[in-house]
C-alpha cells in the first residue's frame, strides 16, 4: 500500500488543522509516504525482539472474537492511559484490536507521529518480520457510528477495506474524518493527559520514512528518532481472563455404620 492511512488523514483533513499542524503536514507532504499512514515504527525494546508471541507471524489464525466491551491498559514511557472498547460501535475493528492486544503486538511500539490537536498515531512493530506478516492482513470497513472527537481510538486506513495494525487517538474534535469512513471502536477513559503529553516534536518526519521504519525497525527509529515515546506494555485489563477451574475433588466415601471414618 502506497498510500499510508497516516497521509490519507492529512489530506483529507488538512483544511481543519490548526496553523502549527499544518506546518508540519506542508513540510512532509512533498516527500514520498511508503506504507499506511497509520502505520508507525513500533519501538520493541530489545528484549522484545526475542521474545515475540509466535502467533504473531500467522495474522489469519487470529480471529477471536472480543468481548461486547473491554478495557486495555498501557504502560507507556510517559505513564499508562486506559483505552476503553465497545464492540458494537465497530465488530471488525475491535476484534482486530482485541487480538493484537492479546498476543502483545503493541509492546514496545512507539508512538511515530503526534501533531497536537490532531492524533497521535502508531502500530508498527520494531521486528520487520511481524511488520511483513501484517502488511496485506487487511479487515474490511465498519460503518462509522461514532464521532472521532477527543480521546476516540480509531484504525488508520490507506482506502476502503485496508484496515491492518495502525491506529490514532485523536487530540482534538476531528468531526471531519468521519465521513471519509474512519469508524472509532473506542475511547481513552484515563490518562488522556499522559497521550497528549507524548513526545512530538518530530511531527510527521517518521512518518515519510515508514518504508524505512518497516524493514529496518527498532534500529531505524534508535538512530532517527531516539526521544520517541512508546509501549512498555499494553494488556487487556477487563474482563479479566478466566482463571481455569481447580479440578474437582474426589467425593469422600460416606463411613460404613460401625467403622471409623477418615477426619479431613
Amino acid at each position: 500500500m502506497k498510500l499510508t492511512v497516516q497521509w490519507l488523514c492529512i489530506f483529507v483533513f488538512v483544511g481543519l488543522l490548526p496553523a502549527a499542524a499544518m506546518a508540519q503536514v506542508q513540510a512532509s507532504a512533498t516527500k514520498p509516504a511508503g506504507g499506511q499512514s497509520a502505520h508507525s515504527t513500533a519501538t520493541h525494546p530489545s528484549k522484545a525482539h526475542s521474545r515475540i508471541d509466535p502467533a504473531l507471524l500467522h495474522p489469519a489464525l487470529l480471529r477471536a472474537k472480543a468481548p461486547a466491551v473491554y478495557e486495555v491498559t498501557f504502560a507507556t514511557t510517559k505513564g499508562d492511559f486506559v483505552v476503553q472498547v465497545t464492540r458494537a460501535w465497530a465488530p471488525l475493528g475491535a476484534d482486530r484490536f482485541y487480538n493484537l492486544v492479546r498476543h502483545h503486538f503493541f509492546d514496545g511500539v512507539s508512538f511515530f507521529r503526534v501533531v497536537q490537536g490532531f492524533v497521535v498515531q502508531f502500530g508498527l512493530t520494531g521486528n520487520p518480520a511481524v511488520n511483513k506478516a501484517w502488511e496485506k492482513a487487511t479487515i474490511k470497513d465498519d460503518p462509522v457510528t461514532q464521532s472521532n472527537k477527543l480521546g476516540a481510538i480509531t484504525f488508520a486506513t490507506a482506502g476502503p477495506n485496508t484496515r491492518t495494525t495502525q491506529v490514532f487517538i485523536n487530540l482534538g474534535s476531528n468531526a471531519g474524518l468521519d465521513a471519509q469512513g474512519f469508524a472509532p471502536f473506542g475511547t481513552v477513559i484515563s490518562g488522556m493527559d499522559v497521550v497528549q503529553n507524548l513526545y512530538g516534536a518530530y511531527g510527521d518526519a517518521p512518518t515519510a520514512r515508514q518504508d524505512e521504519i518497516t524493514k529496518e525497525g527498532k534500529a531505524f527509529l534508535d538512530k532517527n528518532f531516539p526521544k520517541l515515546d512508546s509501549i512498555k506494555a499494553a494488556t487487556v485489563t477487563s474482563p479479566a481472563p478466566a482463571t481455569p477451574r481447580r479440578p474437582a475433588q474426589a467425593a469422600k466415601k460416606p463411613a460404613i455404620p460401625g467403622s471409623t471414618a477418615p477426619k479431613p
